[in-house]
């Protein structure tokens, strides 16, 4: 069992014998939804949702539904997934990444149209999962949706712009991960009929953690973890909270446009040399520490103890 496995388990162990049931039927679920999109388009869907992932998202969902266990669950829990699998399909177009998880991804497999249909079908058939949950839910899908292309946006202006913030960066990485960490506490919240953003910031600073140190781990690498090349954001012009940081150490680090991927391993050695990742480890770390102590008092305590320990995976999985 790999260390993600193993924390996987013990955290559907201490939330209780209704959780790993409704994760069982979220998969059957994500593959039925993928298998069913007309033989090419259901080729690479079911390869998208079948190439791992942590499934970091619909366990939210579960979570924040506390002892919940209904067919809006696991609606909740499949739509955010699957929000999420067409983001990564379009961001490896946007990219144009060969290698998504160790594999190669959509794009470089079958090319950029049916990469873009993909991404829009797996979209199209979260939405459609979520309608008969009613009017807050698809809102909250929603939310998130416009808060990732805007993300995206802001990800594409900033390119190659070495003299990006640490503010606007942080904004970018609430808007393009956060925000659909929150969605997925929200439509389980709802489900739950509790208050749908009691665990907003809680969801918001994991959600930030969480892709500082995916930042941290494409400079710091190897290849074999984390299943691309390292410093792939730095050729494609994606400024990262390392970068930024080891700028104020080294003002003449640069990582321009045309960059071969022999360049961008120097570049990444130099980030490396400053100290910066372990800067951007422990900013992770803060938000990890802020993140539980935000948890609302009049949680149940195994719910309590499944969300602590989903905050504490996200640092150990880049320890």
């Amino acid at each position: 069992m790999t260390q993600a496995a193993a924390q996987v388990s013990e955290i559907v162990h201490v939330a209780g014998p209704h959780v790993a049931p409704l994760l069982a039927r979220v998969e059957e679920r994500l593959l039925a939804i993928a298998g069913d999109s007309g033989p090419v388009l259901s080729e690479h869907a079911t390869g998208t949702m079948t190439a791992g992932g942590k499934r970091l998202r619909p366990l939210l969902v579960v979570l924040a539904a506390g002892g919940s266990d209904g067919a809006g669950v696991v609606r909740g829990a499949v739509a955010v997934e699957l929000v999420h699998a067409a983001t990564l399909v379009h961001d490896d177009v946007l990219d144009a990444a060969a290698l998504r998880r160790g594999q190669p991804t959509v794009v470089a497999a079958g090319g950029r149209d049916i990469a873009v249909a993909t991404g829009d079908l797996l979209f199209a058939r979260a939405f459609t999962e979520l309608l008969p949950s009613g009017v807050d839910a698809v809102q909250a899908l929603g939310d998130a949706g416009s808060a990732l292309a805007e993300g995206e946006l802001m990800q594409r202006a900033d390119a190659f712009d070495p003299t990006i913030s640490v503010e606007r960066y942080l904004r970018r990485c609430e808007l393009k991960t956060a925000c659909l960490f929150v969605a997925a506490c929200r439509l389980g919240s709802l489900e739950a009929g509790a208050e749908g953003g009691a665990l907003a910031p809680f969801a918001r600073d994991i959600g930030l953690a969480f892709q500082i140190l995916d930042d941290v781990l494409d400079v710091s690498g190897p290849a074999e973890r984390t299943g691309k090349h390292r410093g792939t954001d730095l050729l494609d012009g994606t400024v990262t909270l390392p970068f930024i940081l080891a700028r104020e150490h080294d003002g003449s680090l640069e990582a321009p446009a045309g960059m071969t991927p022999e360049q961008a391993e120097v570049v990444c050695d130099r980030i490396a040399a400053t100290g910066a990742l372990e800067e951007a480890r422990a900013r992770a770390l803060e938000l990890v520490a802020s993140a539980k102590s935000s948890l609302p008092g009049d949680l149940p305590g195994p719910q309590r103890r499944a969300l602590d320990l989903v905050a504490d995976s996200v640092v150990a999985r880049y320890a």
